[in-house]
């Protein structure tokens, strides 16, 4: 089985972020969304794996490379336009060839991992298995309409009036007759190659399509919120590992990660918490559910529940809370703030 892993969106929601960096690079808990799910996958026992790439193709490929250090093998696949999920399928024809696969939104956070929905289609190896999950508003989702086997009987892209509250989560298993599906569709309203559209006709073909609810908990990481929330669950699950330099005059408390090459000075860290290669965090006192990146510079700072992407510095800023400041950005001065930073953004906030 291989898999096919779509990395090419402009990531909207995410703005100014995604300007430049794309969003399944934003870091959770220390790392990557996309080498979580790239981790998920090897999980499962896959280790061919197609990326699906758009204009920021040359920042995923220097972040992931061949994929080596993950023990997998990549192929990059460039989408010049975001025509749709269905549309992934279709230019990853050469890649895929005549194996089942698996398809994963590259933005998608499943910490419990795909396993055991691997084995399932492995079992069962129905014509296309998706994964879903009960939410409170299916209407913002594509939900899958069930008979009591699972048997999908009807998928519908965010219905007005749903049906069902099972939303598709962004994980599908297909043997090659997909293939034959998205081919047969047009674009959808809004000019895409819906994937939902390609499985339907499937189901409209009288070949098995199943659901399999998915348990774990799950994350679509396209706006700031989810963001800082999936960094929470990702932080509560991490053990101490202190490789950086502690002075004596600090105090961490709780799961702590303090990478090489960082320095904690003069400083309180309740964990969970993590502190990347390089950053120095001095006079500050870092709360619960932080996540610092590489080479940051934090002093005389109050912070907790957010996070700094690599090269910012941050000083004089007192009680800041559920924020996300991005790469070399420079926050100073005092207050009681909630700031969303942009990448290389300079802000000076009046006390």
């Amino acid at each position: 089985m291989k898999a096919l892993v779509l990395s090419g969106g402009t990531g909207a929601r995410l703005r100014p972020f995604t300007h430049s960096t794309p969003k399944q690079l934003l870091p959770i808990a220390g790392k990557a969304v996309l080498e979580h799910v790239l981790n998920n996958i090897l999980d499962a026992g896959i280790t061919d794996i197609g990326i699906i790439v758009g204009d920021q193709a040359d920042k995923i490929s220097e972040i992931i490379g061949d994929g080596s250090r993950f023990g997998v093998r990549i192929t990059y696949i460039r989408q010049t336009q975001p025509l749709g999920l269905a549309h992934c399928v279709v230019i990853a024809r050469e890649f895929l060839g005549e194996d089942d696969f698996l398809m994963y939104l590259g933005d998608n956070m499943l910490p419990e991992g795909i396993a055991e929905l691997t084995r399932t289609f492995a079992r069962e190896r129905p014509t296309a298995q998706i994964a879903v999950q009960k939410v409170p508003d299916p209407s913002a989702f594509g939900v899958a309409e069930i008979d009591a086997t699972g048997t999908v009987q009807r998928l519908v892209e965010k219905p007005a009036d749903p049906r069902s509250d099972l939303a598709l989560i962004g994980v599908y298993f297909f043997t090659p007759a997909i293939h034959e599906a998205v081919a047969a569709i047009t674009p959808s309203a809004r000019g895409e190659l819906e994937i939902t559209d390609a499985i339907q006709w499937l189901v409209a073909q009288d070949t098995l399509v199943k659901a399999v609810e998915y348990l774990g908990y799950w994350q679509d990481t396209g706006q700031v919120d989810a963001v800082l929330e999936c960094n929470r669950r990702m932080l509560d699950a991490i053990r101490s590992e202190r490789s950086g330099e502690v002075d004596g005059a600090s105090r961490l408390t709780g799961e702590v990660i303090v990478e090489s090459g960082a320095r904690v000075v003069r400083s309180t860290i309740e964990g969970p918490a993590f502190i990347g290669v390089g950053t120095v965090v001095e006079d500050s006192h870092i709360g619960r559910h932080t996540s610092i990146g590489r080479n940051c510079a934090l002093r005389d700072t109050r912070i907790a529940d957010s996070i700094v992407l690599d090269g910012a510095t941050v000083s004089g800023l007192d009680h800041l809370s559920r924020s996300l400041i991005g790469k070399s950005a420079s926050v100073r001065t005092a207050g009681h703030h909630h700031l969303v930073v942009g990448d290389d953004s300079v802000v000076e906030v009046a006390q």
